[in-house]
């Protein structure tokens, strides 16, 4: 079962990123932090590389985990830490990682900029295929992020969190999107945002703005409005004094939800699993949402 959150490393900005993400999570759930890293020309712990060549990237590859290591021990003392060094592929070694990770965090760049091994197709392979929920985080995150903008002249430890925004599809809404998504809030006390972006009927597409206004659709949107309440009423059951701000609106979920997201502290997406080995299905909202957003964001896959 599950027992650890599990942060991947690659040297680069953003994967010592999701390590600082990746510990505080662990705080955050009680849990012990591993820290990952993979090279495939690594040799057995203990032995010299088989070529000269090796000697210097393996005192790379061991120098990435010790300074990530250091600097969690430094700021999270309270976290119990344990590290890895994979001498494999790092895709294969990252979905290995997340099968007994209650989380895997790994870090990503989104659009532009120069990646390491893990932020680029090594991250959409993972997300694509774990079965377990990845948390992906840009470079330049930190602690104050996740919180609201101070009042005073610097944030407080009591300073709320930013909200928890999911992107909640009704026709396939699955508890452990729904599940993530609550935990988050619930442990962070943070109101949870369920956003629906709905389309409209076949043969409305050409329609204007205008007509929308004018309540033409109105049917579909209200249906739209049930099937949301519908999803959510067995959990504010369970959680009734959690915070739950519904938004149901007419579009593209791969605009809308990037655009709500610069109120939120961490997004939630769903991804549907796949039993196909080849190719990186990951839907398009949640390419949508990894490559636009700058929170860190959790793809959650449900069957």
């Amino acid at each position: 079962m599950p027992d650890c959150i599990v942060a991947g490393l690659d040297g680069s900005k953003e994967s010592l990123a999701a390590a600082d993400w990746a510990a505080r999570e662990a705080r955050r759930r009680g849990l012990p932090l591993r820290l990952v890293h993979a090279w495939e020309g690594l040799t057995a712990t203990g032995t010299a590389p088989d070529l000269p060549e090796l000697a210097v990237p393996r005192r790379w590859a061991h120098q990435v985990l010790r300074e990530a290591a250091d600097a969690v021990v430094q700021r999270y003392p309270e976290v119990r830490l344990t590290c890895e060094q994979a001498g494999s592929v790092p895709a294969e070694a990252m979905r290995e990682a997340a099968e007994n990770a209650e989380v895997l965090v790994l870090g990503s760049r989104g659009l532009g900029g120069v990646a390491g091994v893990l932020v680029g197709s090594v991250a959409l392979a993972t997300v694509a295929h774990a079965r377990r929920p990845v948390v992906l985080v840009r470079a330049g995150e930190t602690a104050e992020d996740e919180r609201l903008p101070a009042s005073g002249e610097q944030q407080m430890p009591d300073t709320p969190y930013r909200e928890v925004l999911l992107a909640l599809d009704p026709d396939s809404a699955c508890d452990a999107p729904l599940s993530f998504a609550f935990d988050a809030a619930v442990r962070r006390r943070a109101p949870l945002h369920v956003l629906h972006v709905w389309n409209p009927p076949a043969g409305y597409g050409d329609l204007p703005a205008t007509a929308y206004a004018l309540g033409i659709d109105s049917e579909a949107e209200a249906r739209a409005r049930r099937a949301v309440a519908a999803v959510l009423h067995p959990w504010r059951d369970k959680l009734p004094e959690q915070p739950v701000i519904e938004t149901v609106t007419m579009g593209r979920a791969a605009n809308s939800v990037p655009a709500a997201a610069h109120r939120a502290g961490l997004v939630v997406v769903g991804r549907r699993t796949r039993h196909s080995a080849v190719g990186a299905h990951i839907g398009p909202v949640t390419h949508a949402v990894i490559h636009h957003v700058r929170c860190p964001v959790a793809v959650v896959p449900h069957d």
